[in-house]
Formats: C-alpha cells, sequence, structure tokens
C-alpha cells in the first residue's frame, strides 16, 4: 500500500510538472511583447510553410528553428525574471546577465531569419 502511496505522489508531481510549464508558456505570452512578436512569427511562417509545401526535412527545420527560438525567449525571459528578483537596483553582473541572455535570443533570431531566407526565398521566386 505504501509503495501505491508514492508511486501516485511521483506520477501527480509529474504531472504538474507539464502544468507549471504550461503555464510559464501561458504567463510569458501574455506578459512578454518579444514572445508574443516571436510567436505571431511563428504563426506566420507555419501559415507560409503550408502556403508553399515544404518538405518534411523543410519542417524539420522550419520547426526546429521556432522551437528553439521560443525557447530561448523562455529562458531569456526566466533570467530577467530572476535578476529583478535578485536586486532592484543598477549592478554592472545583473545588466551583464540580461544583456547576455538577450544576445543569445538576437543570434538566435538572425539564425533562424537567415535559414529562413534559404528555405523560402527560392519558393517566393
Amino acid at each position: 500500500m505504501r509503495m501505491d502511496l508514492k508511486e501516485k505522489s511521483e506520477r501527480e508531481r509529474f504531472l504538474k510538472s507539464f502544468y507549471y510549464a504550461w503555464q510559464g508558456i501561458k504567463m510569458t505570452l501574455i506578459h512578454e511583447r518579444n514572445f508574443q512578436i516571436h510567436a505571431f512569427v511563428c504563426l506566420i511562417v507555419t501559415g507560409a510553410g503550408l502556403y508553399f509545401h515544404l518538405s518534411a526535412g523543410e519542417w524539420i527545420i522550419i520547426l526546429f528553428l521556432m522551437g528553439g527560438m521560443l525557447s530561448l525567449e523562455l529562458m531569456n525571459t526566466a533570467v530577467e525574471r530572476v535578476v529583478d528578483l535578485v536586486t532592484a537596483d543598477y549592478h554592472p553582473l545583473a545588466k551583464a546577465a540580461k544583456d547576455a541572455a538577450a544576445g543569445a535570443v538576437l543570434i538566435y533570431a538572425i539564425l533562424a531569419v537567415m535559414i529562413g531566407l534559404l528555405i523560402f526565398f527560392p519558393k517566393i521566386l
């Protein structure tokens, strides 16, 4: 009987972890303008992919780019929130952490645009 309670508790914690993850995505979508922009661009790219009949390989690349972009924006938001939680005052290390996280998003966004152009530009022509 004790093992059943332990297994149930572990299963409940596991399922709750998905709930908390969705809550994080939902709150970020509601409150973060950049995440909203990235999500909107993902919808546009998905529509363009359907319109231009992307191959399976192209879809895999596009899905990885979109998932990576949204995931990186979530991590950037997490870094910003933690830094804001730790200090409300200006601190060079806090600035460096926020800037580095934003820089990671920027690099990935540039990469995603470049790859997107390589995939879509020939189809547009």
